[in-house]
């Protein structure tokens, strides 16, 4: 008689595969262990991808703030209506500053870019972009 008899445990003999080697046997605790693993990490993972969607959309908007700066400030310096070019960019609404110092035309966009995709919108504030673009005058022959 073994120590284990008087408890009621057993212990299960390994089992053989045909070629005579050892097999292993599944325990209960591993079953499902995948799925557990992909529950875990997969709202981690979608929060990642969200994250990064986020990051892309705000650096799209610097580059449209960028660009609107710049298209204001060209039609500031040849006397066009700054407002209206910088409306072209697509962002609304913007703030444009226009200031002229002589020769000198400078344009400051600003725009708020909303963080509005589901969790991160929530997690993050508003990211306030802003813009300065500077150009020549060009006085034109009459």
């Amino acid at each position: 008689m073994g120590p284990w008899r008087g408890s009621g445990s057993r212990i299960a003999a390994p089992l053989r595969d045909r070629r005579g080697g050892r097999q292993q046997r599944a325990r209960r605790s591993d079953r499902g262990q995948a799925t557990v693993e992909v529950a875990v990490l997969l709202p981690i993972l979608a929060i990642l991808v969200i994250g990064l969607l986020q990051v892309g959309l705000v650096v799209r908007a610097k580059v449209l703030t960028v660009h609107a700066a710049r298209e204001a400030a060209r039609a500031a310096s040849v006397g066009d209506d700054p407002i209206a070019a910088a409306a072209t960019s697509g962002l609304a609404p913007l703030s444009v500053q226009v200031a002229n110092d002589g020769d000198r035309v400078t344009a400051v966009v600003t725009y708020v870019d909303p963080t509005d995709l589901p969790i991160i919108g929530a997690a993050m504030p508003s990211v306030t972009l802003t813009s300065e673009a500077t150009m020549r005058v060009e006085d034109w022959p009459d």
